[in-house]
C-alpha cells in the first residue's frame, strides 16, 4: 500500500472504480491499525483519502456503497467485541479550519433552534485509543475498547499498566469514565527499548503502539501507558454525577474521585462563551503542541450544558454537540533514501536521514535526525523503508521507526561506517555515540571554523575554504596556531596578498577577545557560548579556570556533577594549546564589568527567554547574540518558559498568533516584553 498526497487522494476518486478502490484502502488501513496497531498509512494521508471518499459520496449519493466505512464508528474495522457499552461510545466528526468550525456552529444552532447559552468547552484531542473504564465501589473492574460504539473488547488485562487510571479510588464510587489511553513520549521510548530487548519490532509511533498494547495479552513484558478522562456516565443505576452537570462539572467530579481528566493536562480544559473564543483557544493550544509530553492531533470543542447536549443529539457515528478541530500533521510517513555521516567538532560521528520530501507541520522535510548507530539498529532501519517522521514547531525532525509492512523486497540494513567518514581512520565504538579515534583532531577543520566564528573569536573572513587550506598545508594543528600564522601563510591560503593582510589584521584583533570567547573557541565537550561565559565570569582568569577541580567547577551555574569532571579533564588535556595561546598574546581574563553585572545589572538573578525574530534596536541579533546580551546584563539565558523564568522577550509573529512560549508565559504570569522594551531595559549594555 502506498501513501497518497492530498491532491492524489482527491483525484483518485474520480470514477466508481476509483471510489471502490479507495474504500478498499480505507478498510485495509483501518483493519491493520485495529489488528496490531501497525497501520501502513499515516493519519494525514488517511484523513485526505477519507475526505475524498466523502466528497465523492456527497456528489453521488445514489452510488454510495451500502457498507461504506465512512458511516461507521472506527470506519467499520474496529473489533466489536462482546461487551455492551453502558451508552454508545462514539467518535467525533472533524473540521480542519476556522470556516469548518463556523459551519459546525451554524449546524448546531439549527439543531438547537438558538445559539448555545451554556458556552463551549475546549480541550486537547489526545492522540491515542478511546476506552471506557468501569469503577465499582471505588475499584477498577473493567476496561473496554470503543469497538463499534455499541460493544467493545474487554481489555481488563491492562489494569495496572495505565497511569491516571488507578486500580482503587479514595472514595467508594461507582461510575464509568470515557477517555483516551496513550503513550507519552517518554513511555513510548521506554516501550521501544523494552520491545527491542525482547527481540520485538519497535512501534512505528505512539498511537499505533497504544492500540497494539491494549489488545496484546501474551507478551512477556508490561508497558506503561497513560489515561485522561474526557467524559463519564453513571453505572448500574447508581448516582455519581451532580444533577444536570455540565461537561466541565462532570470532569471536576471525576477528578475529585481520583481519576485523571483532560483538565489535568498541560493544555487544560477551558470554558468559553463563543466559537470565536474557542478558535482563539485552538490557536493557543496549537502553539503549545510542540512542548507537550504526549501527542495531540487536534482540539475538541464541545457544548458545555448537558440539556443542550441532549437537545443537539447523536448521529450514527458521532455526537452533534461536539467536534474535533484537526491540527496540521506533525507526523508523516515517507521513504528513507539514504543515511549520511558527518564528524562533529568533538569527533562524534553524527548520522542524518535523507528522506523523500514530505510536508510536515507546514514545511517540506528532506532530512531528519538519527541518534547513533545503536539507535539505528534498535529501530531496525533499512534503506528504502517507509519510515515515520515526527516534527513539531521548531523541533528538528526525527525518524521514529520503520513501517515494516511496507518494506520493499531486498531492502538492506542501513550500513554503518567501518572507518571515519572524514579522515578514513579508526572509529572508537566503545560507546553508543561512536567517535573518530583521533577525537577532535579529526574534526580539526570544523573546530577551527567554529573557533573563528562571529560568536567566538570573530575572525572575519576566515571561512571553510581558507581553514581547509591552512589545515591541509599543516600550518594549523590547533586553534592556537591561528595566532602564529605569518602574512605569507595567510596569503597562500587565501590566494591573495590583500586578503592575507586583512586576515592578519582580524587575527591580531582577536587576541583581545574576552576570556569567555577563548574558552568557547577551545571546543570543550559539553560547553557552548552560555556555559563558557559562566565559566569565565565565575573564575575571572584562565589560570583560575585551570586550577579548578571538579567540585569547584560545579559551582558554575549550569554545570552539574556529571559534566564538571569531564570539563576539568578536557581543560587539563588542552594545557599545551592554552599555553600556546598565552604565549601568542591572547587575552586570558574576563572584563571586570562582566562579573559586576552579575550582581548589579538590570537582569541580575533573572532567567530570560527569547523567542521570535528581533526588531528595533535588536534587529538582526541571533540567539547567541541575545544570550550574550542577557548574560552581559547580569541575567541567565533560558531555552524554555518555566516557573523560574522572569522575562520573556517575544517578537510578534507574522501571522499574529501567539507563540507557544508566549502562551506558556501568560499561563505562568511571566513578564512579556517586546524587543523594543527589552532593548530599553538593557540599553547600557548594547554595543
Amino acid at each position: 500500500m502506498t501513501n497518497l498526497s492530498a491532491d492524489q487522494a482527491l483525484s483518485s476518486t474520480s470514477s466508481r472504480s476509483a471510489y471502490e478502490a479507495a474504500l478498499g484502502r480505507l478498510r485495509d488501513a483501518s483493519g491493520a491499525y485495529y489488528a496490531d496497531g501497525d497501520s501502513p498509512m499515516d493519519d494525514a494521508a488517511y484523513d485526505q483519502l477519507r475526505l475524498a471518499v466523502l466528497a465523492w459520496e456527497a456528489e453521488h449519493p445514489e452510488e454510495t456503497a451500502a457498507d461504506s466505512p465512512t458511516g461507521q464508528v472506527g470506519d467499520g474495522a474496529a473489533p466489536a467485541g462482546d461487551v455492551a457499552h453502558t451508552t454508545r461510545l462514539l467518535s467525533l466528526d472533524n473540521v480542519f479550519n476556522p470556516d469548518g468550525l463556523l459551519s459546525w456552529g451554524e449546524s448546531l444552532q439549527r439543531r438547537l433552534g438558538k445559539a448555545p447559552a451554556g458556552g463551549f468547552t475546549v480541550e486537547p484531542k489526545l492522540d491515542g485509543a478511546a476506552v471506557a473504564a468501569r469503577y465499582r465501589a471505588g475499584r477498577l473492574v473493567q476496561i473496554i475498547t470503543r469497538g463499534d460504539g455499541s460493544t467493545g473488547e474487554d481489555v481488563s488485562h491492562v489494569i495496572g499498566q495505565i497511569e491516571g487510571l488507578p486500580e482503587r479510588l479514595p472514595v467508594p464510587a461507582t461510575f464509568e469514565v470515557r477517555g483516551e489511553v496513550l503513550f507519552t513520549q517518554e513511555q513510548f521510548e521506554t516501550a521501544n527499548a523494552v520491545r527491542t530487548a525482547h527481540g520485538a519490532q519497535v512501534f512505528a509511533n505512539p498511537r499505533n503502539g497504544t492500540a497494539g498494547t491494549l489488545r496484546a495479552k501474551d507478551r512477556p513484558y508490561r508497558l506503561m501507558m497513560t489515561f485522561w478522562t474526557y467524559g463519564a456516565v453513571e453505572l448500574d443505576g447508581e448516582s455519581f454525577l451532580p444533577a444536570g452537570a455540565t461537561h466541565a462539572e462532570t470532569l471536576a467530579a471525576v477528578a475529585r474521585a481520583g481519576v485523571r481528566t483532560t483538565a489535568d493536562t498541560p493544555v487544560g480544559l477551558h470554558v468559553v462563551a463563543s466559537l470565536a473564543e474557542a478558535q482563539q483557544r485552538v490557536d493557543e493550544i496549537a502553539a503549545l503542541r510542540a512542548g507537550l509530553p504526549f501527542g495531540i492531533d487536534g482540539v475538541v470543542i464541545k457544548v458545555n450544558d448537558a440539556a443542550e447536549q441532549e437537545a443537539a443529539g447523536l448521529g450514527s457515528r458521532f455526537p452533534y454537540f461536539a467536534v474535533a478541530f484537526k491540527l496540521p500533521a506533525v507526523e508523516r510517513q515517507t521513504v528513507l533514501e539514504d543515511v549520511v555521516w558527518e564528524v562533529g567538532r568533538t569527533g562524534v560521528l553524527a548520522p542524518t536521514a535523507v528522506l523523500a520530501p514530505v510536508l510536515i507541520d507546514g514545511s517540506t522535510v528532506t532530512r531528519a535526525t538519527l541518534h547513533n548507530p545503536a539507535d539505528i539498529r534498535r529501530r531496525d532501519l533499512h534503506l528504502g523503508d517507509t519510515v515515520t517522521v515526527y516534527k513539531a514547531g521548531d523541533i528538528i525532525p526525527r525518524v521514529q521507526a520503520a513501517v515494516v509492512a511496507l518494506r520493499p523486497a531486498g531492502a538492506t540494513e542501513v550500513p554503518l561506517p567501518e572507518a571515519c567518514p572524514q579522515c578514513g581512520g579508526e572509529i572508537n565504538k566503545t560507546q553508543e555515540r561512536w567517535r573518530c579515534a583521533q577525537g577532535a583532531a579529526c574534526a580539526l577543520p570544523a573546530l577551527i571554523e567554529y573557533a573563528a566564528g562571529r560568536e567566538m573569536l570573530d575572525i572575519d573572513g576566515l571561512g571553510r575554504t581558507y581553514v581547509k587550506a591552512l589545515v591541509d598545508a599543516g600550518d594549523v594543528t590547533d586553534v592556537a596556531d591561528l595566532f602564529t600564522l605569518s602574512p605569507d601563510q595567510l596569503t597562500t591560503a587565501s590566494g591573495s596578498a590583500k586578503r592575507g593582510a586583512k586576515l592578519a589584521e582580524q587575527i591580531e584583533a582577536a587576541k583581545a577577545r574576552p576570556l569567555s570567547r577563548v574558552v568557547c573557541a577551545l571546543g570543550i565537550l559539553g560547553t557552548g557560548r552560555s556555559i563558557s561565559r559562566r565559566i569565565a565570569r565565575h573564575f575571572g582568569t584562565m589560570d583560575a579556570v585551570r586550577r579548578a577541580d571538579a567540585l569547584a567547577m560545579q559551582a558554575v551555574d549550569g554545570i552539574g556533577p556529571e559534566k564538571a569532571p569531564v570539563i576539568v579533564e578536557q581543560i587539563a588535556a588542552l594545557a599545551p594549546v592554552i599555553d600556546k595561546l598565552a604565549a601568542a598574546g591572547v587575552n586570558m581574563s574576563e572584563p571586570q564589568e562582566a562579573a559586576a553585572a552579575q550582581e548589579s545589572g538590570p537582569l541580575a538573578g533573572k532567567v530570560v527567554v527569547v523567542t521570535g525574530k528581533m526588531t528595533g534596536a535588536l534587529e538582526g541579533q541571533g540567539r547567541d547574540a541575545m544570550n550574550a546580551l542577557i548574560e552581559k546584563a547580569g541575567g541567565r539565558a533560558g531555552s524554555s518558559v518555566s516557573p523560574k523564568t522572569a522575562i520573556l522577550v517575544s517578537a510578534p509573529s507574522a501571522s499574529g498568533k501567539p507563540s507557544s512560549k508566549a502562551v506558556k508565559a501568560a499561563e505562568l504570569g511571566v513578564e512579556v516584553l517586546t524587543p523594543e522594551a527589552f532593548a530599553e531595559l538593557v540599553a547600557d549594555y548594547l554595543s
